[in-house]
């Protein structure tokens, strides 16, 4: 899909949790709103569904008894896919619906083998599948399906868009001078990676600055290690990673080469783990929608399974957010 399409999507559904927060209750009070109303006190319960028809929610489980779904994940050792993981069991738990993981390991093969188990249950959750459109579409057939991180035409999707947050990181180290800047790219199937260089490269393009983009590597620390030899390599003063554990990888690197974050190297990372402010410095990273990524798509497949319409693509916004591990480029 183009990024053009993208750029067309709709507004993203109102869910549970933004429910629970415009009636100013607990996420549990507002499943019971919709699912055992006469535990509620009469005040609560109108609350709670005034604020459900203010932001237009639909409860998706009035319709439908419980289900059984897959989730399919590219790497379930990933702080980020634990991270989606935690708020798809979350809200499927408020309707007591039942997800079945299943790990492709980023391989191909067993992805395909994954798919084709996983369209025995109720419906899929695919998140960040690395197989190509149409085999995905075709591999899905009938059975309700949900796209996760991925945009594919023709299945509904939720996007953890990273383009604001990530004009935000090339504007700010413009800001602070710098004027090469190299992206360390993350699994070469990535549909999220392919994105996420080319917002990057075009900033740099619009700004008047160097870029260059480094082969793909694992999404973990150990590839961000493998990355750092051609970070520091290339001379760039500042590094964008595919996500903060490649950043962290590059850190740990060029400290192995002698160089300093961020006195020899402003690094930047994307997705926010916990991990990343935590150290010191701390990482400077774009902030992605993961745990509310997960809820939404779990509300967008019972909308799926129960017949109703969803919007084609949903997107969930970024932000960047400054830690210690960026600062002006070195002088002299």
């Amino acid at each position: 899909m183009g990024d053009e399409k993208i750029q067309r999507r709709i507004d993203v559904t109102a869910t549970l949790t933004d429910v629970a927060r415009q009636a100013g209750v607990s996420l549990a009070t507002a499943s019971r709103a919709f699912g055992d109303p006469e535990r509620l006190a009469d005040s609560t319960l109108d609350r709670v569904l005034k604020a459900a028809a203010a932001l237009g929610y639909e409860n998706p489980h009035a319709s439908s008894a419980e289900k059984t779904f897959g989730v399919l994940v590219p790497d379930i050792a990933s702080p980020v896919y634990a991270m989606l993981l935690k708020g798809i069991h979350n809200q499927a738990w408020h309707g007591r619906h039942h997800p079945v993981l299943f790990d492709t390991a980023e391989d191909l093969h067993r992805e395909r083998e994954q798919i084709a188990s996983a369209r025995r249950l109720d419906g899929m959750l695919l998140c960040s599948p690395r197989l190509a459109e149409g085999e995905v579409r075709s591999l899905a057939g009938e059975t309700p399906t949900v796209v996760v991180n991925r945009a594919i035409e023709g299945v509904p999707c939720v996007v953890m868009d990273a383009e604001h947050g990530t004009r935000q990181a090339v504007e700010y180290l413009a800001a602070l001078g710098h004027r090469h800047i190299v992206y360390a790219a993350g699994p070469q199937r990535s549909w999220a990676d392919t994105r996420r260089g080319r917002v990057i490269e075009d900033a740099c393009a619009s700004l008047g600055i160097r870029f260059a983009r480094l082969s793909h590597q694992a999404a973990s620390i150990q590839g961000g290690r493998v990355a750092a030899a051609s970070v520091v390599a290339s001379g760039a003063t500042a590094v964008i990673a595919y996500n903060d554990l490649i950043a962290l990888g590059v850190e740990a690197g060029i400290a192995d080469l002698g160089r300093r974050c961020p006195d020899d190297l402003s690094i930047v990372g994307i997705d926010d783990i916990e991990m990343a402010s935590v150290r010191q410095p701390g990482l400077t990273t774009v902030k992605l929608a993961i745990d509310r990524c997960g809820s939404l798509a779990v509300e967008i497949l019972l909308q799926v399974m129960s017949g109703g319409t969803p919007p084609a693509i949903a997107s969930l916004d970024s932000q960047l957010i400054v830690r210690g591990s960026t600062a002006a480029p070195p002088t002299g």
